[in-house]
């Protein structure tokens, strides 16, 4: 089963105040092992990061304005994400400056039913307790030290595994699809019955094989 990992920054915490994605990264995993496929894109949004933003990601209003719009990358995204389910670490702030983005260029908005949210899964897991990333990090042992900032494909790799440890996948799954293929090839093999031929011995065969077992006989008696 392919998923995909995602996570954005944006100028502000609100799609109320006008705020827009400034970066998106997605990692694919299938079976939760990653595989080699990403996305990742840096965004122009088309007006100013908020000082508090900028303190979390670093990304300024003059390295923005030289990026892509949405509006260039959209079909690449839509088509990365296609008929996968999203990993996402406080999917409600994510989703809805997604959908945003996707309304202003008049697509359709993800689909809740695709997301599964991994801060739920950790509150109805730990509760009471700290469920940020960085916590979670902290609580599995998972090597963080990168995490200066907050940049989009970094929190996508930490996410992969803190994901492996809510579902208490010690081990990335196996590949099920190639079980079920080996296993439909086992039962087709079953009902293609078969006989072994069975060779008869010849009376002359049995003969010698008596006389042998007589000389053996006697050797061992007068020995």
């Amino acid at each position: 089963m392919k998923e995909i990992i995602l996570d954005t920054e944006t100028t502000g915490l609100s799609v109320k105040d006008g705020h827009r994605i400034v970066e998106i990264g997605c990692i694919e995993v299938e079976n939760l092992i990653p595989t080699k496929n990403k996305f990742h894109c840096y965004l122009n949004p088309e007006r100013k990061v908020s000082e508090k933003a900028f303190k979390v990601h670093g990304y300024s209003d003059e390295f923005l304005s030289k990026q892509k719009k949405f509006s260039d990358v959209v079909e690449d995204f839509l088509n990365f994400i296609e008929n996968k389910n999203l990993i996402i670490h406080n999917a409600e702030f994510d989703l809805s400056h997604l959908n945003n983005e996707l309304s202003l260029v008049g697509k359709k908005k993800i689909d809740n039913k695709k997301v599964i949210d991994t801060l739920v899964l950790a509150r109805d897991k730990f509760p009471g307790s700290q469920i940020s990333l960085d916590a979670l990090c902290k609580r599995y042992r998972i090597d963080n030290s990168r995490r200066k900032l907050h940049t989009a494909l970094i929190d996508c790799e930490l996410l992969s595994k803190i994901y492996i440890n809510l579902l208490d996948q010690k081990e990335p799954t196996l590949n099920f699809q190639i079980q079920e293929n080996v296993n439909l090839q086992l039962n087709s093999s079953k009902t293609n019955s078969y006989y072994k031929k069975i060779i008869e011995p010849t009376e002359e065969e049995l003969k010698l094989h008596k006389e042998y077992l007589k000389s053996k006989l006697k050797k061992n008696f007068f020995n």
